[in-house]
């Protein structure tokens, strides 16, 4: 996945979760879920940038 499609699922995960805290409140089984879920997509983000940065360094 390249990095500008992770960005785009990280940035709609965000507004599903700021919905689904707006109608259900922020401690709701449903927003943690979200918010889970919007942690692995950034988790995943944050990796996949780090991996592409040490490969950069390693060339030179």
């Amino acid at each position: 996945m390249s990095k500008q499609e992770m960005l785009h699922l990280i940035e709609q995960k965000r507004a599903e979760l700021i919905d689904i805290v707006l109608k259900n409140g922020l401690n709701s089984t449903i927003s943690i879920k979200y918010s889970q879920e919007l942690d692995q997509l950034l988790i995943e983000y944050i990796k996949n940038d780090h991996a592409k940065k040490n490969n950069i360094t390693e060339c030179y």
